[in-house]
């Protein structure tokens, strides 16, 4: 089906399942976000949703991730050219999604807006300690791994609530909330189940005091099981781009 029709349809259907997964769930219909996640695809399509209204992208392989950023400024100053009158558009706000290797924090503490794939506390320490002192604090996320699987990322979810606490005092960061990659199934059941042990984690550590606003969880193929357990951002990558060729 994505073969047959256009990113703007395709975003406008996403747009629309999203819409009505917050109306089934009895929430607004601006409580979920949607995050493209743009890994392997190229700059011209992020420009081209970009230009649809799309802010926040995903990316999870860094060198991909950092060419790509730059080809999209450059992309963004290239159709500003001539027009000295236009009024510029808002920048586009950038997502790590992937794992973490401790060498590579660096360039996603200068770079990137938001990490939601923090999974210990030596990683967090990094990020914090290499933020550049004149920017925004770095938007992040504790990434647990609710199903247990030891393919996953994400720290286990008993250490969640003692790395959540650890990364909320450190400078240079903003814990905003929790992320997950659950299990796949095409049980609508076993989905919420395991969206649901990370929302009773954030509601567990916002009642201790942790001022988190964002559950990242729900991807293509399960994100009204997401929404329906309070998902506040959705992560979708296929539904929009199509099938990836693997890395």
């Amino acid at each position: 089906m994505n073969g047959e029709s256009t990113l703007p349809e395709r975003y406008e259907r996403l747009r629309l399942r999203v819409r009505e997964a917050c109306e089934a769930a009895g929430r607004p219909a601006d409580a979920v976000s949607i995050l493209a996640v743009s890994k392997t695809f190229p700059a011209a399509q992020v420009l081209e949703l970009a230009a649809l209204g799309q802010r926040a992208f995903g990316e999870s392989y860094l060198q991909e991730a950092l060419a790509k950023i730059d080809a999209c400024d450059a992309g963004r100053r290239q159709a500003l050219a001539g027009r000295p009158d236009a009024a510029a558009p808002d920048a586009l706000e950038w997502h790590f999604v992937g794992p973490i290797q401790s060498n590579k924090t660096r360039p996603l503490a200068e770079r990137f807006d938001w990490v939601h794939s923090i999974d210990r506390e030596r990683i967090a320490h990094r990020l914090s300690e290499q933020r550049p002192a004149g920017m925004a604090a770095l938007n992040v996320c504790v990434q647990v791994n609710v199903s247990g699987e030891a393919s996953k990322s994400g720290c286990a979810s008993g250490e969640c609530p003692e790395l959540a606490r650890q990364v909320a005092v450190l400078p240079g960061l903003r814990l905003r909330g929790l992320m997950a990659i659950p299990a796949p199934s095409d049980d609508p059941a076993f989905q919420r189940a395991q969206f649901a042990r990370l929302r009773e984690l954030f509601e567990q550590l916002r009642g201790e005091g942790l001022a988190m606003d964002t559950l990242s969880m729900g991807m293509s193929d399960d994100l009204e099981a997401a929404v329906a357990e309070g998902s506040t951002l959705v992560r979708v990558g296929s539904a929009l781009f199509g099938s990836r060729a693997r890395k």
